[in-house]
């Protein structure tokens, strides 16, 4: 035998070119089935693919909602404290426009009053004093700023009181709605006839003020205006202080009482203008008895 042919490995490499030859002609031929290897091979991987695809879709598909949950929490939890946020912000807006439409009426107060002569400063309440019977409020003005006792406070709405004690940067003012105080003030209702009367008193109840010692022939109704009179040369006249709610007699038919609505909110003052004593005519010899 030729040494050629003992060759055992030259010839099993020359063989394996040739079957890989073949075989590669054979793939590149065009063919419209496949071989049944190639099938088996096919169906083979397909079905394993199949087999792992759907437990790994699973699996990454657990772990993506994971993250979205994640995701969502997180977003959620954003969400609130920028809700928490806005409500604080909303409500700090809501307080400073309330403070802003106080004070822009205070500031018109002077152009739409009679009290126009006289000077005014505009305070800021700082405190409050309220159980029912006393009520007092503490204003952010005081000597130094030109406030003295017994000057007359108003608000865009009326009158609702007087200085009772003053420090030099800070002053107390009384209501008129205190019942531990003599708030005796002297009243023109504004109808025909002008009837003066005195306010002495107040009634927590009806939310009204006292108004006695009314002309028993006076013809005073519903809803006739009710302002300051200027006697007693403590309170400037022409301060508004409310509507005439209802008339009667008193107890023994000689003068007529009225129940007055006060004009001014008492359960919500933020800022308030305090007139000076300084114009008005008289002295404090009335003392707080003849207003």
């Amino acid at each position: 035998m030729p040494p050629f042919f003992s060759n055992k490995k030259l010839i099993l490499l020359l063989t394996s070119l040739i079957l890989l030859v073949a075989l590669i002609g054979f793939s590149l031929k065009e063919r419209k089935q496949l071989s049944w290897p190639e099938q088996f091979i096919h169906d083979t991987v397909g079905w394993f693919q199949v087999v792992l695809n759907r437990p790994a879709q699973y699996v990454a598909g657990f772990f993506e909602n994971i993250e979205d949950i994640k995701n969502v929490y997180e977003e959620n939890k954003t969400l609130k404290k920028h809700l928490q946020d806005y409500a604080q912000l909303d409500a700090k807006y809501d307080d400073l426009k309330q403070r802003y439409t106080s004070l822009e009426k205070q500031l018109h107060i002077n152009s739409t009053t009679d009290i126009m002569a006289s000077k005014t400063h505009i305070a800021l309440v700082v405190s409050r004093s309220f159980d029912g019977w006393n009520q007092q409020l503490t204003i952010n003005k005081g000597r130094q700023q030109g406030i003295e006792i017994n000057d007359a406070v108003v608000t865009a709405d009326g009158f609702i009181g007087k200085v009772k004690t003053v420090s030099q940067f800070t002053s107390t003012v009384t209501l008129i709605t205190d019942q531990k105080s003599n708030n005796e003030i002297s009243v023109k209702v504004i109808n025909k006839d002008g009837t003066n009367g005195m306010i002495e008193g107040y009634d927590p109840n009806k939310n009204v003020l006292l108004l006695k010692k009314l002309r028993v022939d006076a013809k005073i109704k519903k809803g006739d205006k009710v302002v300051t009179s200027g006697m007693g040369g403590v309170y400037p006249a022409g301060l508004y202080i409310g509507k005439v709610k209802s008339v009667g007699s008193d107890r023994y038919g000689l003068s007529k009482n009225a129940e007055i609505e006060p004009a001014a909110n008492f359960n919500n003052i933020d800022y308030v203008n305090v007139v000076e004593r300084s114009a008005i005519s008289g002295n404090d010899s009335e003392g707080d008895n003849g207003q």
